[in-house]
């Protein structure tokens, strides 16, 4: 058999394996609830990071992630939220919400979050200096709506998809650095709370194709 019938044989066997390894699948590695639920999604986003840590030594810039991930997670959790993942230089948690907007305490806690996040930032940067490391700068955003939750059978960790996710992320740069912006569903719950002002930016984004308007956070 000549080389080419050889490689010709491999790649034919190795599709047949994997088309009857989906075939034969009869559990889902991930599953959804299916079960609409409301969430308050944030996320943190290093400013900069990939020019900053190209100059920096494997093991500085090692120090310098988990610095800025191990300190954002002490707040999420310390502020009664649930970190869900980090994603190369930027964390993603979320506050349990529910469908009835009245008193619901997951609107505050996670902008109360993110300004702990803000005003913690001085502590941080003193422990960089220490190490003789770049100061820390990021962004902060966060919105609410209804997601759905995967489960994983192959790790305890859930996962969140949605409309909300999705808008937080994407609305992120639009804050300056060590700033907190938010959607406009989330403002909408938050915008009789006399404890933060919120301004309009200029910028908005387009979320199916209409106006979606962002908010900076003030206290």
């Amino acid at each position: 058999m000549s080389e080419d019938s050889q490689l010709q044989e491999l790649v034919y066997n190795s599709d047949c394996n994997i088309k009857s390894k989906l075939r034969n699948a009869l559990d889902e590695v991930v599953s959804f609830s299916g079960v609409p639920q409301y969430f308050a999604v944030g996320f943190v986003d290093i400013v900069n990071s990939t020019n900053i840590t190209a100059n920096l030594s494997l093991k500085k810039a090692s120090l310098y992630y988990s610095t800025f991930l191990n300190s954002m997670s002490i707040i999420v959790k310390a502020s009664d939220g649930i970190v869900m993942k980090n994603i190369g230089d930027s964390l993603m948690f979320y506050f349990h919400g529910n469908k009835n907007y009245t008193n619901n305490q997951s609107f505050a806690n996670i902008v109360e979050c993110g300004m702990n996040m803000i005003n913690v930032r001085d502590v941080i940067n003193e422990r960089l200096f220490y190490f003789d490391l770049p100061e820390l700068n990021y962004r902060i955003s966060a919105d609410y709506g209804c997601v759905l939750v995967a489960d994983s059978k192959t790790t305890f960790d859930k996962d969140l998809f949605g409309s909300p996710v999705n808008t937080c992320a994407r609305i992120n740069h639009l804050a300056f650095p060590n700033t907190m912006v938010i959607g406009k569903n989330l403002y909408q719950q938050l915008k009789f709370n006399k404890l933060y002002d919120f301004e309009k930016i200029n910028t908005c984004i387009l979320l199916a194709k209409k106006r979606y308007d962002v908010y900076e956070v003030k206290k």
